[in-house]
């Protein structure tokens, strides 16, 4: 018989975090400092425990048994994917992450040179790429993907300063993908350029000018503004103009495969993703900046944000599962109420997570009994448990391998 696991998950304290979203949800006092970040999952720089053994142990102890033969097959003796819930009351670097020939590539060469694990100036902290999709539980707001040229271009109209000139002329020489590769290596270059900072307050000016009726977007033209005033003569500003602008609604996905350039504004969110710390940030940041490694691992090609596919089943919409296209992970989200049990995943290496109400989670295969989770409480459930229900009233979300 197999054992359900009760976590206790590692907090991320970025300075971009909120003081009192995540502390709400584990019903923890607020002491003041930002909580970004509730990892979930097997990742070795921060995994969760149970009982006091971390996560990624109690998947090596048994791979079969606790991821399946299947996900042991594909990913080896590790748990493939990371859960999180992301709480950001400002913006969070723009950023990529790398694909899996990069990841690996990347890693190794930082190996070589021996930079130490851990350390601010590494850019990959793992050999694994992270495509990831974010589940909003507010509104939530972000960039994600390049704008066409022809679109970019009517942002930067009216916009003066030797930064802007740059970047504009990359674009009206090449209205490719190569053009918008040059404008934002342009773009990320000036910032080691004395007169940075003094350009893009130039162009923040500009756009402050305009704002109103003649913006050609009042919410692109509102979010430079936003970021100028978090990260003044950051070059990032601009580059937000060159990128899409996009808001979910609570329940709304986005998908973001490796390589996408994005940026989150604001909001609380689920995120999975595959199980990878791999962040190369072009701005909008005080950490380390690796230009030349997010332009290798950055996609260029101008398009909308990719969402994942969505269905939803249940005589009132009870269970909604959000998948992406890769194979580390999928996500369900449940609206338990108390006219009967919720059937969540059935298989494979599966964290479940109460969001709020309580609920009682039933596997087929357990010798420990149901387990209680009341708001903020998580489960790690092997396979070996079998299938699972829950009950009572709330929401949860499961995380798993699909």
């Amino acid at each position: 018989m197999a054992a359900l696991h009760p976590l206790e998950n590692p907090l991320r304290r970025y300075d971009w975090g909120s003081p009192t979203r995540i502390p709400a949800l584990l019903g923890l006092p607020a002491d003041g400092r930002p909580v970004a970040e509730l990892w979930l999952g097997a990742h070795r720089s921060a995994p969760s425990t149970s009982a006091g053994v971390p996560l990624h142990e109690i998947v090596r102890a048994d791979p079969v048994g606790v991821l399946g033969e299947r996900v042991a097959d594909r990913f080896g003796p590790r748990l493939p994917y990371l859960l999180k819930v992301l709480a950001a009351d400002r913006s969070l670097s723009l950023q990529v992450h790398p694909r899996p020939h990069l990841a690996r590539a990347g890693f190794h060469r930082e190996n070589r040179l021996g930079i130490p694990a851990g350390s601010p100036e590494r850019s990959f902290h793992d050999d694994q790429h992270k495509p990831e999709m974010v589940v909003a539980l507010t509104e939530f707001e972000g960039l994600a993907g390049f704008r066409t040229p022809r679109s970019a271009l009517a942002l930067l109209d009216g916009l003066e300063g030797p930064i802007v000139d740059a970047v504009r002329a990359e674009l009206r020489a090449d209205r490719s993908e190569r053009g918008v590769r040059a404008a934002f290596r342009t773009l990320l270059a000036s910032r080691d350029s004395t007169s940075c900072p003094e350009s893009v307050e130039k162009a923040v000016a500009d756009v402050r000018a305009r704002l109103g009726p003649g913006s050609p977007s009042q919410r692109a033209d509102a979010t430079v503004l936003a970021l100028a005033q978090e990260h003044p003569g950051d070059p990032g500003v601009i580059a937000s103009l060159l990128l899409n602008r996009v808001t979910l609604d609570p329940g709304d996905a986005l998908f973001l495969p490796p390589g996408e350039v994005h940026a989150y504004l604001g909001g609380t969110a689920v995120e999975v993703m595959a199980s990878s710390d791999n962040v190369l940030r072009a701005g909008l940041t005080s950490k380390h900046v690796d230009v030349e490694a997010l332009l290798e691992c950055a996609s260029f090609a101008p398009r909308r944000p990719a969402t994942p596919e969505i269905t939803t089943t249940g005589t009132r919409g009870h269970v909604t599962t959000y998948r992406a296209p890769v194979p580390e992970f999928a996500l369900t989200v449940a609206d338990v109420d108390p006219s009967g049990p919720v059937d969540l995943p059935d298989a494979g290496p599966r964290i479940v997570l109460c969001l709020d109400g309580a609920v009682t989670l039933t596997a087929e295969h357990c010798d420990t009994g149901p387990a209680d989770l009341p708001r903020g409480s998580s489960v790690f459930v092997p396979h070996d448990a079998g299938s699972l229900a829950v009950a009572g009233s709330g929401h949860v979300v499961c995380a798993w391998v699909p």
